[in-house]
C-alpha cells in the first residue's frame, strides 16, 4: 500500500515579508519521511481569512494529512483557529480543558490570565488538542488537519506529541554518491538508471569545489535493496578512482 500522504501550511505575513525565516517546514519534513508519511505539497500564505480557509479545504480533500504553523497565539492577527473551524464547519469557542491549562499556567507564574491570553482557549468543537509542554497553549487538530504554533521550539515540540498518534507507511531511505564531474557529463548515464528503477526517485545537485564542477546523486525509495543496487550501477558507471 502506498504510504499516507501530507502538505504543510505556513500561515504568516512575517514569512512572506522575509523578516522572519521559516524552518518548521525544515523539521516536519525530516519527521514525516522518519515515520513513512509523504509529503507531497508545501504552502506559505498570509495572514488572510479567505486564503485560509480556502487553502485549508482544498489540501484537506488532496491529502491525508494537512499541518499548519502559525496563527494560534493571543493577538488580533492569530486567525487560523478561526478559520480552520470555518474550513470544517464547526462553531468555536471557550474550550474548559484548553482554559484550565492556561489558568494553571498563568497562576502558577503569578501573570494575569487576561482576554487575550484566553483567545488561545478557543478550540473548534469536536477538535482534539495537541500537548505544548513549553508554553502550555495547546494546538488541536481536527478531522485531518493539525493545528499548531509558529514559534519553533513550540512547534517542535508539538511535532513531538501528535507524531506518535499518526499511522505511517515505510520510510524513504536516501543514499548521495559524489561524482566530480560537471552534471552535464552525468545527465544521461542517469536517465538510463532511473528508466531501469522507475520506482527510486533519483535527484542530481551540481557543486564546485576550488573551481571544479562535481555533482551529488541522491537515491531514494523505500525498498533498501532496490537503492543499494542502484548506487552500485551509478559507482560502477563512474568509479571513485576516478572521480578522487
Amino acid at each position: 500500500m502506498p504510504n499516507p500522504t501530507a502538505a504543510i501550511l505556513i500561515i504568516g505575513d512575517e514569512i512572506l515579508s522575509g523578516r522572519t525565516r521559516d524552518a518548521n517546514m525544515y523539521l516536519l519534513a525530516g519527521e514525516l519521511t522518519r515515520i513513512g508519511i509523504d509529503l507531497k505539497e508545501v504552502r506559505v500564505i498570509s495572514d488572510d481569512r479567505e486564503a485560509i480557509v480556502t487553502t485549508v479545504r482544498a489540501l484537506s480533500d488532496a491529502y491525508d494529512h494537512v499541518f499548519t504553523s502559525g496563527g494560534i497565539g493571543p493577538t488580533h492577527d492569530d486567525i487560523t483557529a478561526d478559520c480552520v473551524a470555518e474550513a470544517f464547519g464547526r462553531p468555536i469557542g471557550v474550550r474548559d480543558d484548553a482554559r484550565a491549562l492556561l489558568g494553571a499556567h498563568y497562576k502558577a507564574r503569578g501573570v494575569e490570565f487576561n482576554e487575550a491570553r484566553m483567545r488561545m482557549a478557543r478550540i473548534p468543537e469536536g477538535a482534539t488538542l495537541i500537548e505544548n509542554p513549553v508554553s502550555i497553549a495547546p494546538g488541536f487538530s481536527l478531522e485531518n488537519t493539525h493545528v499548531m504554533a509558529g514559534v519553533p521550539n513550540v512547534f517542535a515540540a508539538m511535532v513531538a506529541s501528535i507524531l506518535p498518534t499518526l499511522t505511517g507507511g515505510k520510510p524513504l531511505l536516501s543514499q548521495t554518491y559524489r561524482i566530480n564531474r560537471a552534471e552535464s557529463t552525468v545527465a544521461e548515464p542517469l536517465g538510463m538508471l532511473a528508466q531501469k528503477y522507475p520506482d527510486l526517485s533519483m535527484g542530481s545537485y551540481p557543486f564546485t569545489n576550488n573551481g571544479a564542477f562535481g555533482t551529488n546523486i541522491v537515491i531514494r525509495g523505500q525498498d533498501g535493496a532496490k537503492v543499494d543496487a542502484a548506487i552500485l550501477e551509478l559507482a560502477a558507471l563512474f568509479p571513485a578512482h576516478e572521480n578522487g
